[in-house]
C-alpha cells in the first residue's frame, strides 16, 4: 500500500511539473513571436526609458539578476510572480540620486490574501528640481522656470497556481510631465516563478512594460501661425498646434535561472544569471550572487550587468543589507546598492523594508 501511495504522489508530481513546462513553453511562444521583430531597434526610439532603472538595492546590487529570486516587495518591478511568496505585509521604500540630480523613489505596499494571493500596489517618481525657461532671445533665461517628472502607478496580483509554480501581473499607468505638455499610457507585466525539481534550480521569466505607445500633447504645442503666407490681409495669427510622434515603451523579455548553495551553518550563497531581450537594444546578460551571513542577518552582494553588449554603459555592481526580526511582530531591513557609469558617475541607492 505504501508503495502504490508513493507511486500515486510521484506521478502526480510528474505530471504537475509536465504542465509547468508546458505553461512556460506556451507563454514564452505567445510573448516572443509577435511582440519582438528580427532586426536590433537602435537606442533611443522608446519613451519613458524610467520604467528601465531598477528599483530596490537587492537586486540593483546583484547586477539585475533578480528575475528568479524577487520575493518581497520590489518583485511587483522585477518579477511579479514573486510577491506570491509574500506570507507578511510588506512596505518597501527606495531612493537613489540618479544623474544629472535627478530623483529615483519608489514605495511599495505588498498585503497578502491567504489562498486567494497576494495583492500589491506601488508607486515609481522620477523627480527635478525646476529649470530655468530659455528662449532664442534669453539665452540666459527668462526669468520663468518649468518643471518636469515621469511617473508610473501600478496594482500588482500573484498567486500559487501550483506548489512550486507562480503566475503573476503588475498592470500600471505611465505619465511622462515637462512644463505643460505630458503623455500618458497603460502597460502590464507578466510573470512567471518555477522552483523546479532540478538541483534546487529557479526558473522565471517575465515581460515587463507591454502596453500603449506615448505620445506627448499639451498647450507647449499650441502656435501661432499663418496658413498661407503668400495671401495678404488674412489671419496671420491663428492657433495651430503639433502633433508629435508616438513612441513604443522599452519593452523587455527577461528570463533567470538562480541557486542557493549553503557554505555552512548559518550561512548561504546564491548565484544568478539573467538573460534579457530588449526591443529597443541588443541582447544581454546580468549576473550576480549574494552571501547570507549570520542565520540571514547581513548580507553582502554583487554583480555586473549587460555583459556582452557591445559598448555597455552599465558595469560592475555592489550593495550590503541587514535584517533585524527581533522587534516582536515587526522586522527591518536596511539595503545598499552602489552602480558604475562608464561616463555618467557612481549611482548610490538605498532601501527600507518593513515587514509585519
Amino acid at each position: 500500500m505504501d508503495y502504490k501511495y508513493q507511486h500515486k504522489v510521484q506521478k502526480e508530481n510528474d505530471v504537475s511539473t509536465r504542465k509547468i513546462i508546458l505553461i512556460l513553453t506556451v507563454i514564452s511562444g505567445i510573448i516572443v513571436s509577435p511582440v519582438f521583430p528580427k532586426e536590433v531597434i537602435k537606442t533611443g526610439t522608446t519613451a519613458a526609458k524610467f520604467l528601465n532603472i531598477g528599483i530596490g538595492p537587492r537586486g540593483i546590487a546583484m547586477g539585475g539578476a533578480f528575475t528568479s529570486l524577487a520575493n518581497d516587495a520590489s518583485a511587483m518591478y522585477w518579477n511579479p510572480a514573486g510577491v506570491a511568496l509574500v506570507d507578511k505585509y510588506q512596505i518597501l521604500f527606495t531612493q537613489a540620486r540618479w544623474i544629472a540630480d535627478v530623483n529615483v523613489n519608489y514605495m511599495g505596499l505588498v498585503v497578502p490574501l491567504g489562498s486567494l494571493g497576494t495583492l500589491g500596489f506601488n508607486v515609481t517618481a522620477l523627480t527635478m528640481n525646476d529649470m530655468e525657461v530659455t528662449t532664442e532671445f534669453n539665452p540666459e533665461g527668462t526669468g520663468e522656470k518649468f518643471g518636469a517628472g515621469e511617473y508610473a502607478f501600478g496594482i500588482s496580483f500573484a498567486r500559487r497556481l501550483y506548489e512550486n509554480f507562480s503566475l503573476g501581473v503588475n498592470l500600471k499607468y505611465i505619465r511622462q510631465d515637462i512644463s505643460s505638455s505630458s503623455a500618458q499610457g497603460l502597460a502590464i507585466d507578466i510573470g512567471t516563478l518555477f522552483n523546479t525539481p532540478f538541483w534546487g534550480v529557479k526558473f522565471a521569466s517575465s515581460i515587463t512594460n507591454f502596453g500603449t505607445k506615448m505620445q506627448m500633447d499639451g498647450d507647449d504645442l499650441i502656435i501661432q501661425h499663418d496658413p498661407d503666407t503668400q495671401q495678404g490681409g488674412n489671419n496671420s495669427k491663428l492657433d495651430a498646434k503639433y502633433r508629435t510622434d508616438q513612441f513604443e515603451l522599452p519593452l523587455r523579455l527577461q528570463i533567470g535561472v538562480s541557486r542557493d548553495f549553503m557554505v555552512m551553518e548559518g550561512q548561504r550563497l546564491t548565484i544568478a544569471v539573467d538573460a534579457a531581450h530588449p526591443n529597443d537594444n541588443s541582447e544581454f546578460v546580468n549576473a550576480g550572487g549574494e552571501l547570507a551571513l549570520f542565520q540571514e542577518m547581513v548580507f553582502l552582494r554583487g554583480g555586473y550587468k549587460t555583459l556582452w553588449i557591445r559598448n555597455p554603459e552599465e558595469g560592475l555592481t555592489l550593495g550590503a543589507g541587514f535584517q533585524y526580526s527581533k522587534l516582536n511582530f515587526v522586522e527591518l531591513e536596511i539595503d545598499y546598492a552602489f552602480q558604475n557609469y562608464r561616463h555618467l558617475g557612481d549611482i548610490h541607492t538605498f532601501g527600507f523594508l518593513i515587514k509585519f
